[in-house]
């Protein structure tokens, strides 16, 4: 077997690229043909790239946007003719330099699935139903500072913005656009797109069985083509198996029942390394994990508290346990980015000094090694992914580095929508999980006062403020002092305790090519087209 390691230095940034950028390199003698099935480690909630609260991962084969990140994380157009640049005259700054204005000339020729031409007022429909208030969005992010959108003709898109967005290329329509012929007046929240959605990438979604699996199927008139001419894409059909549980998961790949798993367990590589036939790629990842506290908890909205857990927690112990793939981070900023700042404060594993700052602000250890407060017990309820093994490991380590300093910690953990619930409405004392984001990272819906995935109560004004000035400047100084702000105020406050980053672990039928690993939030299936099978 051959296992192949791939590991890349990103630099976010748009770039005005050739779509050919995005596919991996093109071999002789590509195949028609063939099923790749695929599993997926958590339960889709919905087939709207819009909607959904996870990774989506079968949405991007289905939908696109008008531009996308490739395998270095620099965007390139995609139903768009060219990236817009300042440069090449698509984006206009005004002349007191608050506002912008970005111009799209979009590709000719694409359809949607159903035949129906794809035009410059699909793009300006998915803006107005992604900020329709009743639409519930998983983000309307990049919504907000768009005041008008104007269409000239069926080829052009003229899009207003309020204020300067230089992260323009990480949000609305770069997730994807919707068929306004569809869509248009119909419930966004309860129509059947949401289960069968309908696009323009290469490959048509015709079975969805919600917590079993997803079906899709070639586009036989999909636009691109390769390089040699050949009408993509080679393969017949993906299936996206639905399978939460690790155990399930490595049995499934055992018994060849799985081509693909785009997050293999960290603890289950070597035996992954064992079936034969397959090949395992680590790839760069923009990601990190993380243990978020809820502020509507009296003790952990305490800083002692939570500067107790950042001393107590061993990052090595984390990495050994998850087969040594991830490193340690004290930054919500992966140290990728050029705007990561190594001088971020950061808090060395002192368990002594853990105790002592939980002595000094007055919580004491009982008999049962649990500390109490005003007769409260300092025990905390954990949430991460049910069935992950990797997640459910890292919790029973907290747990027990937690029990030395007298904190006690009880899993409560959950799976499909009951975790994403728990996430979004705050159903925790503690929650572990993987933040992944774009080339353009907005960290501002993390742990901005107002952020869609701000979960945790958590408010900072003096946060808020630098949010704001770095998701409004193209000044790359004031963006990068702006940069260094941000993690500096979080290392301080500690709203999260950023642990280890992330790689990605995939594992691959040996007889999959042209694939790359693609590190961004657009996940590794945002350009499939040019896969194909091997001969057995």
């Amino acid at each position: 077997m051959m296992t192949t390691t791939r590991r890349a230095m990103l630099k976010a940034g748009a770039a005005g690229l050739a779509l050919a950028a995005m596919g991996g390199t093109v071999a002789v003698a590509q195949n028609y043909g063939g099923t790749l099935n695929v599993g997926l480690t958590y339960e889709i909630d919905t087939m709207n790239t819009y909607s959904t609260g996870y990774l989506a991962d079968a949405q991007h084969t289905i939908i696109e946007g008008l531009l996308a990140p490739d395998e270095n994380a620099q965007y390139v157009p995609v139903l768009a003719t060219e990236v817009p640049t300042v440069e090449n005259g698509g984006i206009v700054v005004s002349e007191d330099g608050q506002s912008m204005t970005i111009t799209y000339t979009l590709r000719e020729g694409v359809k949607w699935h159903d035949g129906e031409d794809f035009t410059s007022e699909d793009v300006a429909f998915t803006w107005e139903a992604v900020r329709d208030p009743a639409f519930i969005a998983e983000s309307k992010s990049g919504t907000e500072s768009i005041t008008s959108i104007e269409t000239p003709d069926d080829y052009t898109v003229i899009v207003n913005y309020d204020s300067i967005v230089p992260d323009f290329a990480s949000t609305l329509f770069t997730f994807g656009i919707m068929p306004e012929h569809i869509l248009a007046g119909q419930d966004l929240n309860t129509h059947e797109y949401n289960e069968l959605p309908v696009g323009t990438g290469p490959f048509m979604a015709t079975e969805f069985a919600r917590g079993q699996y997803v079906v899709l199927d070639r586009n036989p008139d999909y636009w691109r083509t390769a390089e040699n001419g050949d009408q993509l894409p080679y393969l017949d059909r993906l299936v996206f198996n639905i399978v939460p549980d690790t155990n399930t998961l490595m049995t499934q790949l055992r018994s060849r029942e799985l081509d693909m798993v785009v997050k293999t367990p960290y603890n289950q590589a070597a035996q992954v390394e064992s079936f034969g036939g397959y090949e395992l790629i680590v790839g760069p990842l923009l990601s990190w994990g993380h243990l978020d506290f809820n502020f509507e908890n009296e003790f952990l909205a305490d800083i002692a508290v939570r500067q107790a857990f950042a001393h107590a927690i061993d990052r090595n112990v984390l990495i050994q346990a998850q087969g040594g793939f991830p490193e340690a981070i004290k930054s919500i900023v992966v140290p990728i980015f050029e705007f990561y700042d190594e001088n971020t404060p950061e808090y060395e594993f002192d368990p002594e000094e853990a105790n002592r700052i939980l002595d000094e602000a007055g919580y004491t250890m009982g008999e049962d090694g649990i500390r109490t407060k005003d007769g409260e017990r300092l025990s905390f309820e954990y949430v991460t992914a049910a069935g992950s093994a990797d997640d459910e490991n890292i919790q029973q380590i907290i747990m027990a580095q937690l029990a030395q300093v007298g904190i006690e910690i009880v899993p409560d953990n959950r799976a499909g929508v009951a975790l994403r619930e728990a996430r979004y409405n705050g159903d925790y004392d503690l929650y572990y999980g993987r933040w992944i984001t774009s080339a353009d990272p907005v960290y501002s819906i993390f742990y901005g006062t107002e952020g869609a995935l701000n979960g945790q109560g958590y408010s900072n004004p003096e946060l808020d403020a630098v949010f704001e000035t770095v998701e409004n400047s193209i000044d790359t100084e004031t963006r990068m002092r702006a940069f260094s702000d941000i993690q500096r105020i979080v290392a301080e406050d500690l709203p999260t305790l950023p642990l280890t980053t992330n790689v990605s672990l995939i594992t691959v039928t040996e007889r999959l090519q042209n694939f790359t690993p693609n590190p961004t939030n657009m996940t590794n299936f945002v350009d499939t087209a040019e896969w194909y099978l091997s001969e057995e």
